[in-house]
């Protein structure tokens, strides 16, 4: 039961995030895709806060490494497709 829960709350999350960033890059695209976005943008911006030997807590901490994420693989994909 708690990997259905954690799995949702991904997707939550993932769908804010992927919507904040599509919003602040100015990228459209649908709710699968921003959900998508947003998860991806989660393991990266993961990786780099990791690598800058920043920790975040909650909800609230997950959404904001998400977004930087998520902007981070926005412009990569603008600039290389």
């Amino acid at each position: 039961m708690g990997f259905i829960i954690n799995l949702l709350i991904s997707l939550i999350v993932g769908g804010i995030s992927g919507c904040i960033a599509s919003s602040i890059m100015k990228s459209g695209g649908s709710l699968i895709r921003n959900i998508i976005l947003g998860i991806v943008g989660g393991v990266v911006g993961g990786f780099l806060f990791g690598l800058l030997q920043l920790g975040v807590n909650g909800i609230i901490g997950s959404i904001v490494v998400s977004v930087v994420g998520a902007c981070i693989v926005i412009w990569a994909a603008k600039k290389f497709f």
